[in-house]
């Protein structure tokens, strides 16, 4: 990963393994045995109960209404009353070619609403799953009805499969579906404050959003460990720095995003957490050997899975200590047949990263070639989120793969793996209504959410360096506020109405524009005190040219703390998690001496940001 020209001195750098010696696979003999016990004992803390939602049992008016002559539900198909193992393994046996390789794939689409190209992968080709971006959401009303839309047309296929309608929801930095859905402070958020009902009520508040709108998959929670400080892409998506601490969090936000009825996907294995560079751009590459996986990226799944966790996400990142140093992950039978199925008993649905992704492509490798190679690596549903293109050459490979018995069986065991998770989703007393309401958008937020969260972000806070608390200037005092964020600079406007602004753009993320740190380190001279936002590494750049002004400087750090590494200078800053208006005004706050701090750094580089 780019770090703008810094060096990291935490962590290990990745590097090839010897020509000479196999990798070494073998799984540690005993476990960490305080870890574990650590981790079991806090799980059983959490809700015997989940909270009732409600629901009733199963309405067949979702399925069929009454005014359809004749009944619309099929007695050869989906919905026929057979235990959900069993049930798939029929379909699977009925299905031709086109409606498993449907089944497998999980597509995402241009525009709004329900786009006549949608329509046609679902009749023509039996799509069997669809992705909510940002780009597809014009407003929650629209949504909703185009996801029931969607439910519609899947309804009228043959054998009438329901589509599994998925999104990025994982709260914090990571929010795909916005438009009045909550802002949460953020997965390293929870981990500061270290409560797991806030991780669980978390994940129900954003499972009831998701429900109301018809969405029944969410990729989250993220359970990557962030051990390391270039791990920039996962941050503040990350729980927590320690194991025992992700898995803890991350099991009670599977469990509160299942008390919603909302299919819950722990990503991205085997853990990214650890990684040097953005796989979305390049294969990220991470140094560790399988004893480090084991006992450090894996405990969140060893846990989750003997928890139920119905689907996991694979990462794009390489491992070349274990596996060929071009091959990702998610593209490595050692990683998804040996591992995760065999030592680890994983038996539910793996879908892939997006296959669009630079990190699954390199050199050698289109998303057509991809998507095979997934397959035949042990992946269950195929992310292709982005292109038409590209979903159509992928179909096509996969088509003519088919005549390949071995493949299509293969296929064949993805297939029944999507198609049993749905028959145990859809066949739940809390399953999301495949139609939602007319009025959905009205449901959003959930109720109460506003307030949890304004909460939670509070309890999160963590007073990083303290010199400069309580900070509370003299009302002729000149002050200079500093930031990326709109938000964050209506929030201090607000607490410091005197004070003077200056806004530079959020990206380039890795490096600054020499504009912005001129102008900056120029205005500097002229203030009494600077309280600046430090979001990335573009920010880091700026503010480190402030270092002459230490005593005048008060830093206010959002998403990750993990920058303060390089700026040991700094005598005063307070960390949030989220980047929105809840979590600034916290931060301001806790600056101002409105109240102390209760958030403990959830992550642990050699101590190096400079803790108490």
């Amino acid at each position: 990963m780019d770090t703008g020209g810094r060096s990291v001195t935490t962590g290990r750098r990745p590097g090839g393994r010897p020509a000479a010696r196999a990798p070494d696979r073998s799984i540690p003999a005993r476990p960490l045995l305080a870890l574990s016990i650590l981790v079991a004992l806090s799980i059983l803390a959490l809700p015997l109960c989940a909270p009732s939602l409600g629901a009733a049992p199963p309405d067949p008016s979702i399925v069929c209404r009454p005014d359809e002559t004749p009944p619309c539900v099929r007695a050869d198909g989906f919905w026929r009353d057979a235990p959900a193992a069993k049930q798939a393994a029929y379909l699977v046996e009925r299905m031709n070619d086109a409606e498993l390789l449907g089944q497998i794939l999980a597509l995402g689409y241009l525009g709004t609403g329900f786009p006549d190209a949608l329509r046609a992968w679902i009749a023509e080709r039996h799509l069997g799953s669809v992705k909510v971006s940002g780009r597809n959401v014009a407003g929650l009303a629209e949504l909703a009805a185009g996801v029931g839309a969607m439910q519609e047309a899947a309804r009228a296929t043959r054998l009438q499969v329901p589509l599994l309608v998925l999104t990025d929801q994982e709260g914090g930095w990571v929010r795909h579906v916005k438009s009045g859905t909550s802002q949460t402070p953020g997965n390293l958020a929870l981990g500061a404050a270290g409560i797991p009902d806030d991780a669980f009520q978390t994940g129900r508040f954003i499972g009831q959003e998701l429900r109301a709108l018809g969405i029944n998959m969410n990729l989250a929670p993220t359970v990557d460990v962030y051990s390391h400080p270039a791990a920039a892409v996962i941050g503040p998506r990350a729980f927590s720095s320690d194991p025992a601490q992700t898995a803890l969090l991350s099991v009670a936000f599977y469990h509160g995003l299942n008390a919603a009825g909302v299919i819950a996907t722990a990503k991205h294995f085997p853990g990214h957490g650890g990684a040097v560079g953005d796989s979305h751009a390049t294969l990220a590459v991470a140094d560790a050997d399988l004893r480090t996986l084991w006992e450090r990226d894996l405990l969140p799944y060893r846990l989750l899975i003997r928890e139920g966790l119905p689907a996991i996400m694979s990462a794009h990142v390489g491992y070349p200590r274990l596996i060929d140093p071009g091959t990702p992950a998610s593209l490595s039978p050692f990683f998804l047949r040996e591992l995760l199925r065999g030592r680890l008993g994983f038996d539910g649905m793996v879908i892939s990263d997006d296959l669009e992704m630079q990190g699954a492509l390199g050199a050698a490798f289109d998303t057509a070639a991809a998507a095979v190679r997934a397959i035949e690596a042990g992946t269950d549903l195929l992310l292709i989120g982005h292109t038409p293109a590209r979903q159509e050459r992928a179909w096509q490979a996969l088509r003519q793969r088919m005549v390949d018995p071995a493949f299509r069986e293969q296929v064949a065991q993805a297939a029944r793996r999507v198609l049993r998770v749905k028959l145990e989703a859809f066949g739940s007393p809390a399953a999301v209504p495949l139609f939602p309401a007319a009025d959905a958008a009205s449901a959003v937020p959930a109720p109460g959410a506003a307030e949890f969260f304004r909460e939670s972000a509070a309890r999160s806070v963590t007073a990083v360096r303290s010199a400069g608390i309580p900070f509370r200037p003299d009302p002729s005092a000149r002050l200079l506020i500093v930031g990326q964020s709109d938000a964050f600079l209506q929030e201090a406007l607000l607490r410091f109405p005197q004070a003077d602004r200056y806004r530079f753009p959020f990206s380039p993320f890795y490096a600054s524009r020499p504009q912005d740190r001129d102008a900056v380190r120029t205005m500097a001279g002229d203030y009494d005190a600077i309280v600046f936002l430090l979001m990335n590494y573009n920010s880091a750049e700026v503010l480190a040219g402030l270092a002459p002004y230490a005593d005048r400087v008060l830093v206010v750090s959002a998403l990750t703390p993990v920058y303060l590494i390089d700026l040991p200078w700094v005598r005063t800053a307070v960390a949030v998690y989220g980047p929105n208006r809840d979590s600034y005004r916290a931060g301001l706050a806790v600056l101002a001496g409105d109240f102390a701090a209760e958030g403990r750094l959830p992550i642990d580089f050699g101590r190096a940001t400079g803790a108490p």
